[in-house]
């Protein structure tokens, strides 16, 4: 037992000192041991990166009125005017504010009245989301002639691109919970009630 303890001991005092010599990254030690992981990375980059690839990779939101149709990605709806609506997320309770294009201008250029009348009162559109999940919004309640709220083809929240819900998001204001918002819009269909 005591033979073991000495030849240790004698093993440790003739290793060379090239071994014993930190090297010079400060979280490296003797033998290319790790001492202390390295400080988090910058991921905002990466990040812009990720979200530009996945718009890039997103169909395009398809809108249809009858025999027309057109489509829409994040980069062309951005050409267009926007407004802005500020909602009160209801889970954080922070002030959001969206900007978007208003659904109603794209309708419009369809061939949708801007002025609803008599039987365009009918219509309504059925908006789904990359996930399944559809959504009825009356003609009536897109038409800022006659809603007071706002139903908008967003792509950005508080000055940054949507990132989970995006790159286009279908918002309104003026209702008591975001129930009827979609994420990842991909088609907009305009529909008449018989």
């Amino acid at each position: 037992m005591r033979h073991c303890a000495i030849t240790f001991t004698l093993s440790l005092a003739f290793m060379p000192a090239a071994l014993c010599q930190l090297p010079d990254n400060p979280n490296m030690g003797p033998g290319g041991i790790l001492l202390r992981p390295p400080g988090p990375m910058d991921t905002t980059r990466t990040r812009q990166q990720a979200d530009q690839n996945r718009d890039e990779m997103v169909a395009p939101l398809k809108i249809t009125y009858g025999k027309k149709s057109a489509e829409w990605t994040a980069p062309k709806l951005a050409e267009l005017p926007h407004e802005t609506i500020q909602v009160t997320d209801e889970r954080t309770h922070a002030q959001e504010t969206y900007s978007g294009v208003p659904l109603i201008a794209l309708l419009v250029e369809l061939g949708v009245p801007q002025k609803l009348k008599g039987r365009d009162f009918r219509l309504y559109v059925v908006a789904e989301g990359r996930d399944g999940n559809k959504v009825v919004y009356s003609l009536g309640e897109i038409s800022p002639e006659v809603h007071e709220g706002s139903v908008l083809l967003a792509d950005s929240v508080d000055g940054k691109p949507l990132s989970d819900n995006g790159p286009i998001e279908l918002i309104s204001s003026g209702e008591r919970r975001p129930a009827r918002w979609v994420r990842n819009v991909t088609s907009i269909k305009v529909q008449a009630a018989d």
